[in-house]
């Protein structure tokens, strides 16, 4: 009796790196991205004149946050849900007369045109990240909400249904200056 050797059928390894090539592309291709949306805000332009860049204590809103999550508005601790209304009064104070549109009593210690406000920002370096997107949040609330008052006043419909044009007409009404100091130990 003759031994024959045993042939082990081999499998065929050519087509092998295209398969692969072919499943990384089709994964690649199919496979969704998480993008984080950053906060948007666009940088004020670059002032011409020089007496522009002089803003008055009186037009200036100081926010602070520190590390512990406290959150102080002109040097007094308000809680967060209580920022979007001080904002709103400060913004729409009307404290020289001046805005026919404004429907503040024009107290003395808060601005005097909606155009000369500015609100300014400053946390402390080790503030939670949380708190800090919950106040840009809340004084982004606060202009929405001037500028929803007067787009429904002038147009009769909510700021976010008007054109572009009547847009920029609310916006030069109740221009969002939000300005932030370099973060801090506070």
């Amino acid at each position: 009796m003759a031994w024959r050797k045993r042939i082990v059928p081999e499998i065929n390894a050519g087509s092998m790196a295209d398969i692969a090539f072919l499943l990384l592309i089709f994964f690649l291709v199919t496979t969704t991205m998480d993008v984080d949306g950053g906060i948007q805000r666009k940088l004020p332009p670059i002032s011409e004149k020089p007496s522009e860049g002089i803003i008055h204590k009186r037009n200036l809103l100081n926010v602070l946050i520190n590390a512990r999550g406290q959150l102080m508005v002109q040097d007094q601790e308000i809680k967060l849900h209580e920022l979007r209304q001080a904002t709103v009064d400060f913004l729409d104070n009307n404290g020289d007369g001046s805005c026919s549109y404004c429907e503040g009593i024009g107290l003395d210690n808060l601005s005097v045109n909606p155009q000369k406000a500015v609100v300014s920002i400053q946390n402390d370096r080790e503030t939670p990240y949380r708190l800090y997107v919950a106040v840009q949040n809340e004084l982004t609330a606060a202009y929405n909400e001037l500028r929803n008052r007067e787009a429904r006043k002038l147009f009769g419909q909510g700021f976010n249904e008007l054109n572009s044009a009547q847009q920029g007409q609310v916006q030069e009404l109740f221009p969002m200056k939000i300005s932030e100091a370099e973060p801090v130990d506070l």
